[in-house]
């Protein structure tokens, strides 16, 4: 059991991002099918307001069969409490296979996350060659999940269950929640020549200055379940450091993007970070806000936050086993060596690994 392995007294961080069926199928009257795959709300909205809309939200969308999409807009009937309500997709900006849309709906009792639980489909991995059925619902969740946005689960706690937690609780090891929404694009692999030109996607995260005093005290750190967490709490120190670089700028949004982290000063502490990101939030006079990253994580990364990662098994060419050879060096190849030829079951359902930075 992994508590076996974590020092008494250590803090286990979670991803307890929830799963959202985002996958909406439209049939136009040819019989053409056209999928949409809502990604992230448009603009600055968060994921708790725009899942709680009533009437229309706005979504950056994934569109397949897009040649299809014609004219500007879709339409579905959905059966819900006793009768049908019209569901209707409008396409606003395109850029490339993504588009905004907006949808609207004739039933102002209904919110747009009513609408997903009814009529969307759990967006599985593109790996998994079948159709989601109805247990993806629950199966393809951690038993810890709250928060709604993500279209892709943080696998690594699919492992944790109410015995194993209650084996890290007996070992007084403190489990505490981050929350990041993880995107489409964490499937996207490198097809780049030259790393630099891979362009990494952006995710949102919740931040709150609970979480950020925490780990300004914490003062030494912490085990993180999946990569998920592991990019969402490096991503949080850097834009601690950033604050401090930018000193009397105050920038009225937290994002950090792709390289940032690479060019900015390399000394600071973990608590001199995270009290720079206490005061943001004073300075703002707010608890709460959404933030955004694009961090890569590349072999020569130093990571600030994460001594110990629980992830599963990660496939070629994707951005994750980079972070995965950052994190514990040249091993790697011996660690995945290992896993074939032992017969370990690899990506989103597959076997977990517990994994010590090689710099620590």
């Amino acid at each position: 059991m992994i508590a076996k392995y974590l020092a008494p007294g250590s803090h286990l961080f979670f991803n307890n991002s929830r799963v959202i069926p985002a996958r909406l199928v439209f049939s136009k009257e040819t019989g053409s099918q056209i999928e949409v795959f809502c990604l992230r709300p448009a603009g600055q909205a968060n994921y708790a307001s725009t899942l709680s809309s009533t009437g229309e939200c706005l979504w950056e969308c994934m569109i397949g069969n897009l040649k299809r999409f014609t004219p500007e807009y879709l339409g579905k009937d959905i059966p819900i409490n006793g009768g049908i309500l019209h569901l209707r997709a409008e396409k606003l900006d395109v850029s490339g296979n993504i588009a905004t849309i907006k949808f609207t709906w004739n039933n102002r009792e209904v919110t747009f996350g009513e609408i997903l639980s009814i009529a969307g489909q759990t967006p599985l991995p593109p790996y998994i060659q079948r159709e989601p059925v109805s247990s993806d619902r629950e199966r393809y969740q951690t038993i810890y999940s709250k928060s709604e946005g993500s279209v892709a689960a943080p696998t690594a706690g699919l492992h944790f269950t109410k015995s194993v937690f209650r084996s890290i609780s007996d070992k007084q090891i403190s489990s505490h929640s981050i929350t990041l929404h993880v995107g489409a694009g964490t499937f996207q692999p490198v097809k780049a020549e030259r790393i630099g030109d891979h362009r990494m996607h952006a995710e949102y995260f919740e931040v709150t200055t609970d979480l950020v005093q925490l780990l300004a005290n914490l003062g030494k750190k912490v085990s993180s379940v999946g990569t998920t967490t592991v990019r969402t709490l490096e991503s949080l120190y850097w834009l601690g450091v950033k604050l401090i670089v930018l000193r009397h700028e105050l920038p009225n949004s937290l994002e950090l993007e792709q390289w940032e982290p690479y060019g900015l000063p390399q000394d600071y502490s973990m608590e001199q970070a995270f009290e720079a990101l206490v005061q943001w939030f004073s300075r703002h006079n707010s608890t709460f806000t959404m933030a955004s990253t694009k961090l890569m994580i590349i072999p020569g990364y130093k990571f600030r936050v994460t001594d110990t990662l629980i992830t599963n098994f990660h496939q070629p060419g994707s951005t994750l086993l980079l972070l995965i050879a950052a994190f514990i060096g040249d091993s790697w190849r011996e660690t995945y060596n290992y896993a074939l030829d032992n017969g370990f079951r690899f990506l989103s359902y597959g076997d977990s690994s517990l994994l010590f930075n090689c710099d620590s």
